[in-house]
């Protein structure tokens, strides 16, 4: 009995250390062997990219459609607060950018037709590329990491405003009004306007 039992924990403890082992190997396997300085420099660049692109389509929709000035400057002011964190690396940044190799490149994007879903897509898409440069950071900027956390605050803060002061209209312009009154007409002129917008390029005012 005892040499059976033995041999049984000996079999148990075999088991342990193959397992051990294949997870070592699997996560050598997994970690690419590039992943270093330059990777990160990479997303920090692609996701500061990002967020300043969602901030500036939010911040054009409230002042050359929603003509709010309060607003579309509590949104640049984030945006510029964002732009100063890393100006002092844009050097080391840019060096690092591989945009014709982006593997996401050719990713197709969701059509947004309405302003309600540009609006709310692009406030996503700042907070998301807020929280990867805030985490990514730490590898490299530990400093810029808090910073970016406090943007994204604020950029919660922002949207939290926008939607408060519009909510009704924001809301209205996705629904599709069955008598087809002078509402409509309305919204349909104002994604008029913006399409013109996007087509024509608003100059950058600043």
């Amino acid at each position: 009995m005892a040499i059976k039992k033995c041999k049984a924990e000996s079999e148990v403890k075999n088991k342990i250390k193959v397992s051990s082992s294949d997870a070592l190997r699997y996560t050598e396997n997994v970690i690419p062997e590039n992943f270093n300085r330059e990777s990160v420099l990479r997303i920090i660049d692609a996701n500061l990219n990002r967020c300043r692109e969602g901030l500036r389509v939010v911040e054009d929709g409230l002042r050359f459609v929603l003509n709010d000035s309060f607003l579309y400057k509590k949104i640049r002011r984030v945006r510029h607060s964002v732009d100063k964190i890393l100006r002092s690396s844009y050097d080391e940044l840019i060096k690092e950018r591989e945009s014709f190799d982006d593997s996401g490149r050719q990713m197709p994007e969701i059509s947004k037709k309405e302003l309600a879903g540009i609006i709310t897509a692009n406030f996503k898409r700042t907070q998301e590329s807020l929280r990867v440069l805030e985490e990514y950071s730490k590898t490299l900027f530990p400093k810029a990491s808090t910073d970016f956390k406090k943007q994204r605050y604020a950029a919660y803060d922002a949207e939290k405003s926008v939607y408060l002061k519009y909510r009704k209209f924001l809301l209205q312009m996705d629904c599709k009004r069955a008598d087809g009154g002078t509402m409509t007409k309305k919204f349909s002129t104002v994604n008029k306007k913006i399409k013109q917008l996007l087509s024509a390029g608003a100059k950058d005012q600043i």
